[in-house]
């Protein structure tokens, strides 16, 4: 099944080019904290599955009329693999040498702001007047569905409760300054498009036999095997989970491969992954702040 988050964080059943209103299954409280709702969904969610038996009784409307927010679009946690790809970390260069070429395995992972995450419907927004570069990496988005700690990686896709496209946006550094923070650099608000829908798990076949691509602007960019991960979607709960609790909702940004590069304004970053689902998304800039970056 795909879920979608829109409009004012309600959420939606995808059927075909319509979306199936499942916001009345909510309880009202939601309603006073909206975004919190794909959360309660994924809590609860065998107790709805059961109350979907007719799903065309539901409420229709057409995905054309509404703006897409992000699958999860208020995760109480996303974690983020860096150096996934043997052949992103070559293209680091001297960054990985400095480094010393580790994997993910050896890194472990980062933080990214819950705050960071977008749409579908949602521009990427750049600070304004910024000398920095920014860049796209092109990425498996993985949704928690349940709480989890120490979680054998023989158990851990039980863990998944669906996918979704991410795109993560990085400023980039001077020469010399890798070690700035990463969570910095990545957490600007519209910083992880997740999208365009969160697509349950048993709708998408096993990893190891997808694809994923991103082009800016028509222009191919990058393009990967997900079964060429150094550390695997269930290594990576197993990893993470063995640090500090999973939680319902939360987010994995499952790493990128070669071929990040940079993005400016008005350019348009179009993801896909096999099964997972496409989304194409602007590139502007925010509003003005009191500190420049």
């Amino acid at each position: 099944m795909k879920l979608a988050s829109f409009d004012d964080y309600r959420i939606g059943i995808v059927a075909g080019d319509d979306l199936r209103d499942i916001t009345s299954l909510i309880p009202a409280e939601f309603d006073t904290w909206p975004e919190q709702r794909m959360n309660w969904v994924i809590r609860n969610w065998p107790t709805i599955a059961d109350r979907l038996t007719d799903v065309d009784a539901l409420p229709t409307v057409s995905i054309a009329t509404v703006t897409l927010r992000g699958a999860n679009p208020a995760p109480p946690q996303v974690f983020a693999i860096p150096a996934n790809y043997h052949a992103h970390i070559g293209e680091i260069g001297e960054r990985a040498i400095t480094k010393g070429g580790r994997t993910a395995r050896e890194t472990g992972f980062f933080l990214k702001a819950a705050g960071s995450v977008s749409g579908a419907g949602e521009p990427i927004a750049l600070p304004p007047g910024s000398a920095r570069r920014f860049d796209h990496e092109c990425e498996l988005g993985v949704i928690i569905g349940r709480h989890g700690r120490n979680v054998p990686r023989e158990e851990a896709m039980k863990y998944v409760f669906g996918y979704a496209c991410l795109i993560d946006l990085t400023m980039r550094i001077e020469p010399g300054q890798f070690e700035e923070d990463r969570s910095l650099r990545k957490s600007f608000r519209s910083f992880t498009p997740l999208g365009p829908y969160l697509v349950t798990a048993d709708e998408v076949p096993p990893l190891d036999t997808l694809s994923s691509r991103l082009s800016v602007n028509g222009e191919l960019r990058q393009q990967a095997r997900l079964k060429d991960m150094i550390m695997p979607v269930a290594e990576s709960i197993e990893f993470i989970s063995s640090v500090v609790d999973l939680q319902p909702g939360d987010v994995i940004a499952s790493g990128t491969p070669k071929g990040v590069g940079p993005v400016a304004a008005g350019d348009v970053v179009t993801i896909a992954i096999d099964s997972v689902g496409e989304m194409s998304i602007a590139v502007g800039e925010s509003e003005r702040a009191p500190r420049p970056f």
